[in-house]
Formats: structure tokens, C-alpha cells, sequence
């Protein structure tokens, strides 16, 4: 890990730059790396490289791009314990937690090259018989995407994935909180035989240096995941000229629990998905509505299960749950956690920093009974290890309760009742919805609605976005 000399990929060649800035490990609080901070030309450089490239590798038979993306993922592989000790380093990760993120990125390459086989170019009939109508896809553009700190490795396949099958060029930018990962990631890809300008991955922790990745009019698409306030500045800020977007932003998931659910397994599915990678997941669990039949139940089932966690990176026993990203988050998040206690919440386990770990951004596992939905800890996203449980009763509109919210990214519900769980579906605002349990895949779409942001990752959905609509129409009977 100390030896690793972390560069970005800029047009086919490492560079390195005057200034950097240091990465820290979320476990220990220790400087790990510094990693080259962006400067103003080499920005341009990137662009141009991009824009360069992209006449030549949009033209590229798809079998060529497959055999490059096919194997960078076999290259990928053969790193991967390498790859997965500099995640946990920077993440703070757990094993199986690092083991998926990093999964998920040669899983998006593999999928994506075979999917965009699959793409149709539908005729479509002329009244007249005088033409022949066909929709033709080919390739966007150039890309520019801005990934999240939670799962590095994941966001990285979510955009480059479609970005190479589809015949785009792209300059990616990590977050800079663990951009340690992706950048050896870059390296590799010189390996797989690239041509230069396909890829480029930069580091900043500068967007006055980095805006010129959204004002510039070389770029057709711009796609990042992150919160709704950085996707909307961001946005902003790139409305110099026509461009796509496909932005993943928050989330503020609702989960309701029926009368009639089967009540310690929705406890355990919840508890898992809330507490997994910290509670850094845009989809966690965020509200979570229990009726009053069942309440005491659900509370004491989660209660159990959650008692069960290790707070652990790296390689451990048993389920564990790491650290939080930074001591300003860990911060915030209990702050959330006492402004609930003081208006009436309870809180039945955890909520405070573990004295067993003195150093590290480490967050007891924490449930909050007794929510009510005018607290912050209700009505903002989380994004940590806390499940605040909210009762309901027969008289409430508990779908109206799902669906106050300003966002809709992902809910989940427990029933028994086929009809029941197919009625809540079709009526909770979300992207996505999960009954019974929760589970995601590259081969399913990914997105949201309302202030969740705009466009799908994963499936032939994400793929499109990376793809033209072109009209042709052949005269072919005078």
C-alpha cells in the first residue's frame, strides 16, 4: 500500500501534478496517500483527449471493444486482493462489503459489453410504402461522471461500464474522499490496451478547477451520483450548453411493515440493509413505519439482530459494520440522533461513539423508537447506521406518510397479502420498490423520481442513455 505512487490517466499516460492533497483512512484517522490534485491544463488536456478519441473507439466494431473490456475485467481479477486491500484502507470497509464493491465493477463491464449486443434499431412502418424508417443507436459522446465516496469500485463500473460498451469516451472523477482505489483501477486499464484518450480518470479536491468538466460544450452527457444539493449545483453549472444528464442523488427510503408481515424476517432484512456499509447507502432504509400491532415486536427483533454486529474493517469475524467516513459526518449524524431524543424519540440501542474504538470515525449501531415525521431525523437522509422506527395505525394513510417526502429512490414493504404488497407498490413514489425483500442488480434499473435525480444505472435503461435516437429514412419507391 505505501508503495503504491497513486497518478490520473489522462490521454493513455500516468500523470502526476504540483499539488496533492491526503486520503485518510476512516478507521485509524492516519494519512494513507496524497494523490495528485488537478491543475487547469491538464483539465483541458482531458478534455481533448476525450473529445479526440471518441471519433475513432464510436466507430470500433463491438466485438473489438468487447475483447479490450473483456479483458480488463480478466486483468481486474487478477488484482483483486491488491485492489480490495487499498479499498478497505480508504473505506474502512468490512471484507464481504469491499469484496462486493469491487464485484460489482468487473460485473458492470461484462454486463454492459453484452448487453449493448442487444440494443434494437427498430423499423418503423411508412404509411405510404415510399420509405424505409429505421432508429439508429450509436454513441453520445463524450462523458463526464462524477462518482460518490461509498462505493467507489460500484459507481466506477455504473459509468464506465456503459460509457466503453456503448463507443463513449469518458473522464471520470472519484470522489476525493476515496479516490485511492479507482486510480489503480486507471493503471490497470493501461494494461488492458485502451487507446489513449478513452479513459481518463482525474483526482481534485478543487471544483473551480474541475468546472471546466461541466462548462465546456465538448461533453454530451454529464452523470455523477451523490446528493440532490450537488447534483443541482452541478447541474447548474454545466447549463452552458445542450447536454444530458443522468444524475443519481438522495434518497430518504420509506419501509412499511403490515400488520400481517412476517415480522422477525423483515426485521433481519431491515437491519441488514440499514447497517450494511454503515448506513452509507443511497437505498438504505431511512424511515421505517411498523404498525401498532406489531410495533413492539419489530422493535425488539431488530434490537436483537442489530446487538450482533462487530464494528470491524478489513478481515473480521462474524457481520461487521466499519466506520463512517469522516468525524464531520459522524458529527452530523449525531446531532440528528440527540435533536430526536430531545423532542420524545427513544432510543433503544446505541447512538453514541463506541469506547471500545477511540480512534477511527466509528458509530455505534443505533434504533431510534417513538419517530415522529416532523423530526430531521425523519425528514433527512441519514446516511448512517441509524433506523428510526415510526408507528402506525388503521386509521392512518401510511402510503401518504411513505410518500411525504421530497424524494423517491427506494422503499421497501412487508406483507403477507399478495394485493396489499402490488397496491403499495403502484402507489409509493419511488424508483424502486422491494416487497418482501430487498434486492438489487446490474441487470435491474436504478434510479429516482422526484428529487432523486433523473435517469437509471444498471440494465438496458442506463445503457440507452449512453446511446442515440438517430431517425433514418430511405427512399426506396418512387
Amino acid at each position: 500500500m505505501n508503495n503504491l505512487n497513486f497518478k490520473m490517466l489522462i490521454n493513455g499516460e500516468l500523470h502526476s501534478s504540483a499539488k496533492t492533497f491526503d486520503v485518510i483512512n476512516p478507521d485509524n484517522e492516519a494519512v494513507i496517500a496524497q494523490v495528485p490534485d488537478i491543475d487547469a491544463t491538464q483539465v483541458e488536456m482531458a478534455l481533448s483527449a476525450a473529445n479526440a478519441s471518441f471519433a475513432s473507439w464510436s466507430t470500433t466494431a463491438v466485438e473489438v471493444r468487447e475483447q479490450l473490456i473483456l479483458k480488463y475485467a480478466d486483468i481486474l481479477e487478477q488484482h483483486k486482493e491488491e485492489i480490495i486491500d487499498i479499498l478497505i484502507a480508504e473505506t474502512g470497509k468490512p471484507l464481504d462489503n469491499a469484496e462486493y464493491d469491487f464485484g460489482m465493477l468487473v460485473t458492470c463491464l461484462r454486463y454492459f459489453v453484452e448487453e449493448v449486443k442487444r440494443i434494437e434499431q427498430p423499423v418503423i412502418v411508412d404509411p405510404s410504402g415510399r420509405f424505409h424508417h429505421y432508429v439508429q443507436r450509436q454513441a453520445l459522446g463524450v462523458v463526464v461522471g462524477y462518482l460518490a465516496w461509498n462505493f467507489p469500485l460500484l459507481n466506477l463500473g455504473y459509468k464506465l461500464g456503459p460509457a466503453l460498451a456503448s463507443g463513449c469516451t469518458s473522464i471520470i472523477k472519484p470522489s476525493q474522499t476515496t479516490p485511492l482505489a479507482t486510480l489503480r483501477c486507471a493503471e490497470l486499464a493501461l494494461e488492458a490496451g485502451f487507446p489513449a484518450g478513452v479513459v481518463n480518470i482525474i483526482t481534485s479536491n478543487d471544483y473551480d478547477v474541475t468546472n471546466p468538466l461541466l462548462t465546456s460544450d465538448i461533453p454530451s452527457l454529464f452523470t455523477m451520483i451523490g446528493s440532490t444539493q450537488s447534483g443541482i449545483r452541478a447541474m447548474k453549472t454545466a447549463c452552458t450548453s445542450v447536454k444530458h444528464f443522468s444524475v443519481e442523488l438522495g434518497g430518504n427510503a420509506p419501509v412499511v411493515v403490515y400488520d400481517d408481515a412476517e415480522v422477525k424476517k423483515a426485521a433481519q432484512n431491515i437491519v441488514d440493509l440499514k447497517f450494511g456499509n454503515s448506513g452509507q447507502v443511497c437505498v438504505s432504509p431511512n424511515r421505517c413505519f411498523v404498525h401498532e400491532s406489531v410495533y413492539q415486536d419489530f422493535l425488539a427483533h431488530a434490537k436483537a439482530h442489530a446487538e450482533g454486529i462487530n464494528l470491524q474493517a478489513g478481515r473480521g469475524e462474524g457481520r461487521q459494520m466499519g466506520p463512517l467516513s469522516s468525524a464531520r459526518e459522524r458529527s452530523r449524524i449525531i446531532g440528528l440522533i440527540e435533536s430526536a431524543a430531545a423532542d420524545g424519540a427513544r432510543i433503544t440501542l446505541g447512538g453514541e461513539i463506541p469506547a471500545s474504538h477511540p480512534k477511527g470515525f466509528y458509530l455505534q449501531p443505533t434504533i431510534v423508537a417513538d419517530v415522529n415525521q416532523n423530526m430531521a431525523l425523519a425528514s433527512n437522509e441519514i446516511f448512517g447506521p441509524v433506523l428510526p422506527v415510526i408507528p402506525f395505525g388503521d386509521n392512518d394513510d401510511v402510503i401518504a406518510m411513505a410518500n411525504d417526502s421530497e424524494y423517491g429512490l427506494a422503499a421497501y414493504v412487508y406483507t403477507t397479502n399478495l394485493k396489499r404488497g402490488l397496491q403499495a407498490a403502484n402507489q409509493i413514489q419511488a424508483g424502486s420498490v422491494c416487497v418482501n425483500e430487498v434486492h438489487y442488480g446490474v441487470h435491474l434499473p436504478h434510479g429516482g423520481l422526484k428529487q432523486s435525480g433523473v435517469g437509471k444505472d444498471c440494465s438496458q435503461y442506463s445503457l440507452q442513455e449512453y446511446l442515440t435516437n438517430k431517425r433514418v429514412s430511405v427512399l426506396i419507391n418512387d
